[in-house]
């Protein structure tokens, strides 16, 4: 079975939106799940993220049974790991309600300091998934370019739903996403 490292979104816990539901799903399948608190919630800054996200990840074990999930700005940051990442690639990455570029919150601006390099990214992973809301009030300004780049960048493959928002942000926590769950029991079952 694979070890999931979840990277939470702006303003999140580890025990925020569907991070208590996709950890209780996939322990149910086997899956060993885990979901750091990352540093300065409220005011993110891309390096002490990216950091935190990498501890967890060593503490995990080999990438190649690692799958890294991430919603929102924490999806930038795996993106950002991932770029970083140098040995054998990690088993997948699902992108959650993630933005391809910059959408206008200027306390997320260390997130999209440069481009990103979508040859290293796609390298150091297998599999990539993408999963979002056609409404999705956050990636502006149009929710369907932002997943369109990241599966051309990146050779994904998509789920796009009519509706979901930004598939849990404040209000809307403790959510149910079974797709999520699909989504990474997907890139699970191709490793096996």
């Amino acid at each position: 079975m694979s070890t999931v490292v979840v990277s939470h979104g702006y303003g999140a816990h580890s025990d925020s939106v569907w991070f208590p539901y996709l950890t209780e799903q996939l322990t149910a399948l086997g899956h060993r799940v885990v979901v750091p608190d990352l540093p300065g919630t409220d005011a993110p800054q891309l390096d002490a993220w990216r950091k935190a996200l990498a501890a967890s990840v060593i503490e995990a074990g080999t990438p190649s049974d690692i799958i890294l999930v991430g919603h929102s700005i924490g999806g930038v940051n795996v993106l950002r790991l991932l770029e970083e990442h140098e040995g054998e690639p990690f088993a997948g990455a699902v992108l959650v309600s993630t933005a391809a570029h910059e959408v206008g919150y200027t306390e997320l601006a260390s997130f999209f300091d440069g481009p990103f390099d979508w040859v290293r990214i796609r390298s150091a992973a297998d599999e990539f998934r993408v999963l979002a809301a056609a409404d999705d009030p956050v990636n502006v300004p149009d929710p369907v370019e932002h997943v369109g780049l990241l599966v051309r960048a990146l050779g994904a493959t998509a789920t796009l739903t009519a509706t979901g928002g930004h598939l849990g942000a404040t209000p809307d926590d403790h959510i149910e996403l079974p797709e999520a769950v699909r989504l990474v029991t997907e890139i699970a079952a191709v490793r096996a």
